[in-house]
């Protein structure tokens, strides 16, 4: 079984909102691009700079509404998962939020774990979703405890807890198994785009991560390809 690597796209222009819904779904262990008007939301789809699992809209947005931002990505043939939010709760409103390409709508106000779940149910009903494992090798990520296991030969399994970011940076090159991903593309694909996270945020991530490898006396299957990037290679794995 495999998990899938999950970015949110938020687009919400009430403040307060925004930054809740965006928190909540960090602690679920989402990357999550906010923005707040419909323009700058085509602009990150347009450009394609990172790869979404699913995004969440409201409907009434500056500069380009939620409606036409969904119609706009059904005319490009963009299969993204959209849920809808809005405080338009009307039966002819829910029907045109559907119509235009909404795949699930949400009336405001909601609660926080109805918006998890209809978001876990999209993921599920998406041609993209994965179940929640993801193993290469010896190696399994499990997303309920959010932990690495090795399957230690002859030997019960090793488990080394993982943090929230080693947890998204492994998914991301198990989910590439011996594929070099350059550092940018790592950095675009793990922290939010309004973060701009230092240029060796990457290289240090990675770092801690292999300290954390060693402290289990595991050596760390992630290489270094000098001036291309980063490389997961389970044929890498000794135990120290």
């Amino acid at each position: 079984m495999t998990l899938d690597f999950m970015r949110v796209l938020l687009v919400e222009d009430e403040e307060a909102l925004g930054q809740a819904i965006k928190q909540v779904l960090i602690g679920e262990k989402y990357v999550v691009d906010w923005v707040s008007d419909g323009m700058q939301a085509w602009n990150y789809l347009e450009n394609q700079w990172t790869d979404y699992t699913v995004a969440v809209i409201d409907w009434l947005l500056p500069e380009l509404s939620g409606l036409e931002l969904c119609q706009r990505l059904r005319a490009n043939q963009n299969p993204l998962p959209v849920l809808m939010l809005t405080a338009l709760g009307q039966s002819e409103n829910r029907i045109a939020g559907l119509d235009a390409g909404a795949d699930d709508y949400l009336v405001k106000p909601f609660v926080m774990a109805e918006l998890l779940a209809r978001l876990r149910a999209l993921q599920r009903r998406s041609p993209q979703w994965q179940p929640q494992q993801l193993t290469v090798g010896p190696f399994t990520l499990d997303d309920a405890n959010t932990a690495l296991q090795i399957a230690l030969s002859g030997q019960a399994q090793q488990a080394i807890p993982l943090t929230r970011k080693e947890f998204q940076l492994l998914t991301y090159l198990m989910q590439n198994p011996n594929r070099i991903l350059p550092s940018s593309k790592i950095r675009q694909q793990l922290w939010d785009l309004d973060e701009e996270p230092v240029s060796n945020v990457v290289a240090a991530q990675v770092r801690l991560l292999r300290r954390k490898f060693d402290r289990y006396h595991c050596s760390c299957p992630i290489e270094t390809v000098s001036g291309q990037g980063y490389r997961f290679s389970a044929s890498m794995m000794t135990f120290l």
